[in-house]
């Protein structure tokens, strides 16, 4: 709820202002949010008020919506998989009809409220090349994250998102 992202950006802000105070010193500094549940999603345009970014845990957000448990879903995907249930496995590259709808709604939906919004993904899908075409040519995402190994492949496949854009 944006009441709870109001709660914890004006605790973040305070505890900034003391240390600030204790150190003589300040800097520039963005409160944003994770948006990992689609309740968040469906609300954006609340939290955009509020929010200077957006960073959507795509892995949690898949899982929320599919409504799979990351523990469970080993022991059914690959008979999804192997019956065309799901062409990809959604963990690995993001789902564009359901988790990607979401996400576009919600980028349009918080920049009406706020143009300038950051808005980026953190997780594996950061990594995944299809994954990152998707976020930068069809969702309009300012950035991807994911882990250190998954960064040479990231970067090659925004430069590309962006290549074939053009």
């Amino acid at each position: 709820k944006v009441e709870e992202f109001r709660t914890q950006a004006a605790l973040i802000r305070s505890v900034a202002a003391k240390v600030f105070e204790e150190r003589g010193k300040t800097c520039e500094f963005k409160v944003g949010t994770m948006i990992e549940i689609p309740r968040a999603a469906l609300t954006s345009h609340k939290i955009a008020e509020e929010a200077d970014f957006f960073s959507f845990g795509s892995n949690d957000l898949t899982q929320m919506t599919f409504g799979y448990s990351r523990d469970d879903v080993g022991t059914f995907l690959p008979t999804y998989l192997e019956n065309g249930i799901l062409l990809d496995d959604p963990f690995v590259t993001i789902d564009t009809e359901g988790v990607g709808e979401l996400i576009k709604m919600t980028v349009k939906n918080g920049r009406a409220v706020k143009p300038s919004l950051k808005i980026g993904v953190c997780g594996e899908h950061g990594g995944d090349p299809r994954s990152v075409e998707f976020f930068s040519n069809e969702a309009g995402l300012t950035y991807v994250s994911c882990s250190p190994f998954r960064v040479p492949i990231a970067r090659l496949a925004a430069a590309q998102a962006v290549v074939g854009r053009n």
